[in-house]
């Protein structure tokens, strides 16, 4: 699973959103790292209703404008359960080789970045 789909599943963990507010919490969520924009949320939201992984919840108007509401469904938290599972793995398996590395300890910080 890309980072922003597993983002944008994340903010509808909590409830149901309209896009802008999707927007916001992928922002907030990532730390300001990915920011997306309205047609590249559109496109995934599409795409994520099509697999069954979200859904329309609502629909209303605000000022004079139609404002359309996701929702996470069960498939859709399934989905993001496994990839959770699957980064946890993977994180775990970082971690232990990291901590077995000839060097430095585990955490401690070189002022070196990625």
């Amino acid at each position: 699973m890309r980072e922003p789909t597993f983002l944008v599943l994340t903010a509808l963990a909590d409830g149901p959103l309209h896009g802008y507010g999707v927007i916001q919490e992928v922002s907030a969520l990532s730390q300001g790292e990915t920011v997306l924009g309205a047609g590249t949320l559109y496109g995934a939201l599409d795409r994520l209703a099509e697999r069954g992984l979200v859904a329309v919840d609502r629909e209303e108007a605000v000022d004079g404008r139609l404002r359309r509401y996701y929702r996470l469904t069960d498939d859709g938290a399934a989905a993001l359960a496994a990839e959770v599972a699957r980064l946890r793995r993977n994180a775990s398996a970082a971690e232990a080789r990291l901590r077995r590395r000839p060097g430095p300890a585990f955490g401690a910080t070189s002022g070196a970045t990625a």
